[in-house]
Parts: C-alpha cells; sequence; structure tokens
C-alpha cells in the first residue's frame, strides 16, 4: 500500500493539481476514478485522452448514456479475468458499468501520470463509443450507435 501510494504522489503533479478546478463538475476521487479505467482501458498513451473524451462525453449526457459500459471494470470486478463473456457482462458488482449507472464506487488502478493527465485534459471529441481493434492493436472510437455497431459487425466478419 506504501508503494502504492508513493507511486501516486509521484504521478500527481503539483500541474496536476493546479488543473483540479478546470474539470468542471468532477471530485478529486471521480476523477481518479476515471483516471483509473482509463489507465486500464486505453491501449496507447496516445489515445488515452481519446479514451478519456469517451468516458466524459457519456458522463456529461447521462439521460442518453447512463452506463458507461467499460470492459476494464467488469475484469476488475471478476479479478482479473481476460476473456469475457456475455454472462461476465451481468456480473452482480457495484464496479459492473454495464449494469450500474455512472462511475463505480472506487478506482480499478493506480493509475500513472499519463492516465491522470488524460482524466484532466481529455481530448474534445464528439465520440461516445470505442472498441479494441486486434488488427491494428489500437481502439477505433465512433460518434454513433450505429457507426459502433458496424465496427463491431466488420470485426465478426473478418473472424
Amino acid at each position: 500500500l506504501e508503494k502504492m501510494l508513493t507511486a501516486f504522489d509521484a504521478a500527481f503533479t503539483d500541474v496536476m493539481m493546479s488543473k483540479l478546478d478546470k474539470v468542471e463538475g468532477f471530485t478529486f476521487q471521480e476523477l481518479i476514478i476515471i483516471a483509473s479505467m482509463i489507465e486500464k482501458e486505453a491501449a496507447s498513451n496516445a489515445e488515452s485522452f481519446t479514451v478519456s473524451s469517451v468516458i466524459f462525453n457519456r458522463l456529461r449526457k447521462p439521460a442518453e448514456y447512463p452506463y458507461l459500459n467499460i470492459d476494464a471494470t467488469i475484469v476488475y470486478a471478476l479479478g482479473g479475468k481476460s476473456e469475457l463473456t456475455d454472462e461476465d457482462m451481468k456480473v452482480d458488482s457495484p464496479y459492473n458499468t454495464y449494469t450500474n449507472k455512472g462511475l463505480p464506487p472506487g478506482p480499478i488502478s493506480s493509475p500513472s501520470q499519463n492516465s491522470i493527465a488524460a482524466a484532466l485534459t481529455p481530448e474534445e471529441t464528439k465520440y461516445y463509443y470505442y472498441a479494441y481493434d486486434p488488427a491494428t492493436k489500437v481502439h477505433h472510437f465512433s460518434k454513433t450507435y450505429q457507426e459502433h455497431q458496424a465496427f463491431l459487425d466488420s470485426l465478426k466478419e473478418e473472424q
């Protein structure tokens, strides 16, 4: 625990502290929860800021997007299972962002400096969905559910 706290203190800089007020409507704890999800979801440091934008875009429109649908929270709830099934998505856990609205009750990892920066300064996009593309090893981002579903269908066709 001490190592984790020391690493977090090193990652959370004074510059980041000064940006906390700029992320309107979110507490320090909520931003760290978001950073922890970014840490586990992003396939690269570069896409962390785009993943962050999707999370914030959904959180800012709770009537339209009540569920974050973050796979990494399911992995956390299941103790680290890597290949998720449809049944896994129904796990009874407060960390299940497919069945519980908004943020989970706490962080799912110790976020890196990059993930914290992404939570504090998300990219400005109109994306609401993303899915991992095993061919490119990065995420594909979509603005609409139809675009997202078309991408998922294309992945099934390639298999």
